[in-house]
């Protein structure tokens, strides 16, 4: 009957709050509660050497942390295996090339490169976690800013590098084309998006897809124990996108909304 526990449809997203720069001493961060999930995201420019097969591409590093006052089960290790397995999904993610112009964080070509050191760190967990963390990772690359870097060549040609003052000269990355996760849930005949705790215990399978703004597939993953029959994969897929492309524009109004007001904005939040 298209209702939830909730109140929700099988297709609404809970009300997220997203809040970018609170974090004073990265290059960007973010932080996305979305219900009871609480995600914090920094990240930090660093020159680093370009990969021995991309010499003209700077590179993206994932570090995902599961705060053990999050939820119990991440006492002790037990937080590790899905910090790995969230890590592991956002390099999928981030493996497409039109994700990120990894060109623009070239410095010099084969010599040296701007690496992005990601870090997320769970705060809490209430259901959903996937597509959190892909909010929260986007609106955090949107918030970074990397300084402006010249190459000055000397006489006898050995090469330096000087880094811009000027903290607002600096290079934005363009996140048009960053997808986010949707979690589809099925749940009996059904499947939800956005699904808490209690939803995620009666979902023996579900699917993750990442979708860009313009609604495009980057890439597919099953997750659970149960089965998928074709016909629903072929169903979620779908409401995947209608409902991947809603939350990009949603998002981004709120980026925008945010960076408008500059330096006045009133900070919120614990780190306010």
């Amino acid at each position: 009957e298209d209702l939830r526990v909730d109140g929700r449809g099988c297709e609404d997203y809970r009300c997220a709050e997203v809040e970018t720069d609170v974090v004073s001493n990265t290059s960007g961060s973010a932080r996305v509660k979305l219900g009871h999930t609480d995600i914090l995201v920094g990240v930090k420019a660093e020159m680093g050497t370009p990969k021995l097969e991309k010499p003209d591409e700077g590179y993206l590093e994932f570090f995902v942390d599961c705060s053990a006052s999050a939820t119990p089960e991440f006492e002790g290790r037990g937080g590790e295996e899905l910090g790995s397995e969230i890590a592991n999904t956002l390099y999928r993610v981030f493996s497409n090339k039109s994700s990120v112009d990894l060109k623009s964080l070239c410095i010099n070509p084969g010599e040296h490169c701007w690496v992005l050191y990601v870090d997320v760190l769970l705060l809490e967990c209430g259901g959903n976690l996937f597509d959190a963390v892909s909010i929260a990772v986007k609106a955090a690359l949107f918030n970074t800013r990397i300084p402006k870097v010249r190459v000055l060549e000397d006489e006898e040609g050995s090469k330096e590098i000087e880094l811009s003052d000027d903290p607002y000269d600096c290079i934005r990355l363009n996140v048009d084309d960053v997808p986010c996760i949707v979690t589809l849930s099925k749940i009996g005949y059904r499947h939800v998006v956005d699904a808490t705790l209690q939803e995620e215990a009666c979902s023996l399978a579900s699917l993750l897809i990442s979708v860009t703004s313009k609604g495009a597939l980057t890439s597919m993953k099953k997750m659970g124990k149960g089965s998928l029959d074709p016909e629903s994969i072929f169903e979620m897929m779908e409401t995947g996108k209608r409902v991947g492309k809603s939350l990009h524009i949603a998002l981004q109004k709120i980026l925008d909304e945010e960076e408008s007001l500059g330096t006045s904005r009133q900070k919120v939040g614990f780190l306010g």
